[in-house]
């Protein structure tokens, strides 16, 4: 898995074999398993994530329905709002799949941004990319229609499609799993 992450970093920065090591004894690696629930609503956390393999989702739970708002794949990352700003979490995040995560804290960043500055640079990167990423999802999310949202999805992360069960992805596009069933059958219909 390690291999994995330095490849990701790789396309930023250069690593010497010093600065792998430096990653590796921080024990940040995590094997979880599917089901499981990394931050609920109402609990503080200092963790972020970032998946190596697996997926993660983020979801709110409101008047009893969970609403998905984001699933994270391999080399995507996660830091939860409350590992931010120190208070409870307004959410819950959890294991879609069996997954690797690497789980580190603000703490162990400023650590390694102060030995290797060079990390921080990638960050930035990372954090801007990210930025832009999120606002393009978030237009195209409040000016399409579900089966705009839908054949947007199979177009940029079909692997979701098999990977997410029914009633997650139909809360992600914002529709009811009924309405996705017949979403999936006009779309079948058309290209018959």
């Amino acid at each position: 898995m390690q291999d994995l992450l330095f490849d990701f970093i790789s396309k930023y920065i250069s690593l010497t074999e010093g600065e792998k090591n430096a990653i590796l004894s921080l024990d940040i690696f995590r094997s979880i398993k599917k089901g499981t629930i990394l931050l609920k609503e109402g609990q503080k956390s200092q963790d972020e994530y970032f998946v190596l393999k697996g997926c993660i989702r983020k979801y709110y739970i409101i008047d009893g329905e969970e609403k998905t708002t984001a699933f994270f794949t391999e080399m995507e990352g996660l830091t939860p709002h409350c590992a931010i700003n120190n208070a409870p979490s307004d959410y819950y995040v959890s294991c879609v799949e069996d997954c690797v995560l690497l789980i580190s804290n603000a703490d162990m960043g400023v650590e390694i941004n102060s030995k290797f500055p060079k990390f921080e640079t990638m960050c930035r990167i990372l954090s801007e990319e990210l930025l832009a990423k999120q606002q393009i999802n978030f237009d195209e999310f409040k000016t399409s229609s579900p089966e705009q949202r839908y054949l947007s999805l199979i177009q940029k992360r079909p692997d979701l499609i098999q990977r997410v069960p029914q009633h997650q992805l139909a809360s992600f596009l914002g529709i009811k799993p009924q309405s996705l069933s017949r979403l999936r059958a006009r779309i079948v219909e058309k290209k018959s």
